[in-house]
C-alpha cells in the first residue's frame, strides 16, 4: 500500500491548529526544520504553509525569521467589532433557520460547559465550539466562512478573557440567553445578546491587557 505524502494543505492545517491551541503563541519564532519534525513531514509543505499563514497576517518577519504575529490594541479593537457584527449576524440567521436538533445541541453544550467554569484553558475551547455551532446554525456557508476568518484571527490574543474571576460563569449564562432567544425564534434579540456578549469579552480582555485586576468580576 502507498504512504499519501502529506499535503501544504495538511502541513497548513497542523501549523494553524497548534498556533489555535497555543502550542505557539504570539512573538514565538516558527523554524521550518523544527515545524517538519515535530510533525512528521517534509519541509517544502512546511514552507508553503508557513508562507500562506504570512500572507493571512498570521505570522509577520522579524528579520529573515518569521514569528506569529500579534495584535496591537487598534487591531484588536478593530477585530472586534468586525466579530461582534457578523456573529450578531449569524444568531439572527440562527434564531430564523436553526433546527430543533440545534438547538437542543446548543443547549447541552451550555449545560456540559458549566462543568468547566474552574478551568479556563478547556472553558476556552468549548467556547469556541459553541460559536461554531451558532455559526453553522445560521446556514450560510458565506457567513460561516468569514467567521472562520475572524476566529483564525482571534488565535493571536495571548491569553483568554475566560481566565478573568467570575467571567466563567458569566459567559455559560449569556451564552444561556443567546440559545433561549434563538430557540424563540426572536433574530432581533438573537443578535443583541450576542453582540453584548462580544462586548463584554471584549471590556473583560481591555481589563486584562491593562491590568485592572480589580475590577474583572464586573465584566
Amino acid at each position: 500500500m502507498t504512504e499519501t505524502r502529506p499535503t501544504q494543505a495538511d502541513a497548513y492545517s497542523m501549523v494553524l491548529a497548534a498556533i489555535d491551541e497555543g502550542v505557539y503563541r504570539p512573538g514565538d519564532r516558527l523554524v521550518e526544520s523544527e515545524l517538519a519534525e515535530r510533525f512528521g513531514v517534509s519541509r517544502t509543505p512546511i514552507r508553503e504553509a508557513l508562507q500562506r499563514l504570512e500572507t493571512q497576517s498570521l505570522l509577520t518577519r522579524d528579520g529573515r525569521s518569521l514569528i506569529v504575529a500579534s495584535l496591537d490594541h487598534n487591531q484588536l479593537a478593530e477585530l472586534y467589532v468586525v466579530r461582534a457584527e457578523l456573529e450578531g449576524l449569524a444568531a439572527r440567521l440562527a434564531a430564523r433557520h436553526a433546527t430543533i436538533e440545534e438547538v437542543r445541541l446548543l443547549r447541552d453544550m451550555v449545560a456540559a460547559d458549566r462543568a468547566l467554569v474552574a478551568e479556563p484553558s478547556a472553558l476556552s475551547r468549548a467556547n469556541k465550539r459553541f460559536h461554531r455551532q451558532i455559526h453553522l446554525a445560521s446556514h450560510n456557508r458565506f457567513l460561516v466562512r468569514q467567521l472562520d476568518l475572524v476566529h483564525r484571527s482571534m488565535a493571536l490574543l495571548a491569553s483568554t478573557s475566560l481566565a478573568a474571576e467570575g467571567r466563567g460563569a458569566e459567559t455559560l449564562d449569556e451564552h444561556a440567553a443567546i440559545v433561549e432567544a434563538i430557540a424563540s425564534s426572536d433574530g432581533d434579540a438573537a443578535a443583541q445578546a450576542l453582540k453584548q456578549h462580544i462586548s463584554r469579552a471584549f471590556e473583560t480582555r481591555l481589563k486584562l491587557e491593562s491590568g485592572d485586576l480589580r475590577r474583572l468580576g464586573d465584566a
